[in-house]
């Protein structure tokens, strides 16, 4: 389980306020405590996606498969300095995951400390 704090959140907020889906899904975490796995179920239901498999492992996998777009060299500065716009941005146009996920996929990186989500990075794997 990966929780984010209410600071956490609104560090978020502030970082994403003139990304409308990026504000929807921070309210999701909200109401469901912090608890990203959780809130990424919930949006991937709004969006239409049926995970079946447990909310624990469901968001990681979906993080892994942004991973190629994350860890791009021209943005990793951003990302270690906390800065989340631009990624945010740029993850929702490549389509990868629908735009209401790309905040809680944000969020897990964040919280896995984006050199260590990088390191070792493969684009390959």
């Amino acid at each position: 389980m990966t929780i984010v704090t209410s600071a956490e959140i609104e560090n978020f907020r502030s970082e994403l306020a003139d990304y409308p889906d990026a504000l929807a899904a921070l309210d999701v975490i909200e109401d469901c405590e912090g608890d990203l796995e959780d809130a990424a179920m919930v949006l991937a239901i709004r969006v239409g996606q049926q995970p079946e498999i447990a909310n624990a492992e469901w968001l990681p996998i979906l993080t892994k498969k942004c991973r190629a777009v994350i860890c791009q060299e021209e943005f990793r500065d951003e990302l270690v300095k906390g800065k989340f716009a631009h990624m945010m941005g740029h993850l929702a146009a490549t389509k990868l995951c629908p735009s209401l996920l790309v905040t809680p996929v944000l969020m897990y990186v964040a919280q896995q400390g984006v050199d260590n989500f990088c390191e070792p990075f493969d684009p390959l794997t």
